[in-house]
């Protein structure tokens, strides 16, 4: 099981929000309204691991150590909801989500398939880590800096911990398992190393996971703003050409890494991943693609 030692991992790291933040710098003078805005709708976006964890516990109900490890990142992730929520508290509490807004975002989520799942999942913790810290970046307050680069920090871990449970997948689950997760992290790898060419922020929580409830069937569709994180990272945070390329170059030597292959660019995977189709579904489905 990887969950005993993930525990023991992130405990020895684990920050606490009394303690490790400084909340004593605070300057109002270098807080805009703009950035407190912002700070509210991050904090209503990370409660949404909520239903994700809700998620995860349903469609991995036959892998009790996965679920287990659940119980460690809900807790992290909701804790980054609360931090900030807090850091709103203390400094514009008119600014701090109501409950209706935060339950707003909790919703049933589709069932997925649970590899291509754990992909997506892999790939947003990079996507964030890299989001804050562009933010910390874009803050000019420094106790809002600090806290983004603290959960950046927390972000990268959980790609960690993903990770491993994707090298399990490849190795310890037999031959059909292998070549199922094959297929499916290079299919999810283009899709979230290709996120430059789409107008689309590409992150679990803006993706269509209830076909019920389209066109709510988005995180950010439910949030008090819905076209706010294209404006946060197109005109407030500037997470440009250069940052997307990081994000983008992390995944790539990450996939290169684990599926034994040297993909210098999403083309490279791409034709992985038509080839890990043809194995996994035979010939025709390569020349289909």
């Amino acid at each position: 099981m990887l969950y005993p030692e993930l525990f023991k991992t992130m405990e020895a790291v684990r920050w606490n929000m009394a303690t490790s933040i400084p909340w004593s710098d605070f300057d109002g003078s270098k807080l805009t309204d703009e950035q407190a805005r912002t700070i509210k709708m991050n904090a209503i976006t990370e409660w949404a691991a909520l239903p994700a964890t809700e998620m995860f516990l349903r469609d991995n109900r036959g892998d009790s150590d996965f679920s287990a490890f659940m119980s460690v990142w809900f807790f992290e992730e909701q804790k980054h909801s609360l931090v900030l929520i807090e850091y709103l508290r203390r400094f514009r509490p008119d600014l701090m989500p109501t409950e209706e807004e935060l339950h707003n975002v909790r919703f049933e989520f589709d069932p997925a398939p649970e590899l291509e799942t754990l992909m997506l999942h892999f790939c947003g913790e990079i996507r964030l880590n890299h989001w804050y810290r562009c933010a910390a970046d874009w803050h000019t307050e420094p106790v809002i800096r600090a806290i983004y680069r603290t959960i950046a920090q927390d972000e990268a871990r959980h790609a960690g911990a993903y990770l491993q449970y994707m090298r399990r997948a490849l190795k310890d689950r037999g031959e059909a398992t292998s070549l199922s997760a094959r297929h499916a992290f290079a299919k999810i790898g283009v899709l979230m190393a290709s996120a430059g060419r789409s107008a689309q922020a590409m992150h679990p929580t803006n993706l269509h996971v209830s076909k019920a409830a389209f066109p709510n069937d988005t995180v950010q569709s439910r949030m008090p703003e819905p076209g706010w994180l294209e404006r946060w990272l197109d005109t407030q945070i500037r997470f440009d050409s250069g940052w997307e390329g990081r994000v983008a170059g992390r995944i790539l030597h990450i996939l290169s890494g684990l599926l034994d292959a040297d993909f210098t660019s999403v083309k490279d995977l791409n034709r992985y991943r038509k080839e890990a189709m043809a194995k996994l579904f035979g010939p025709g489905e390569l020349a289909a693609t």
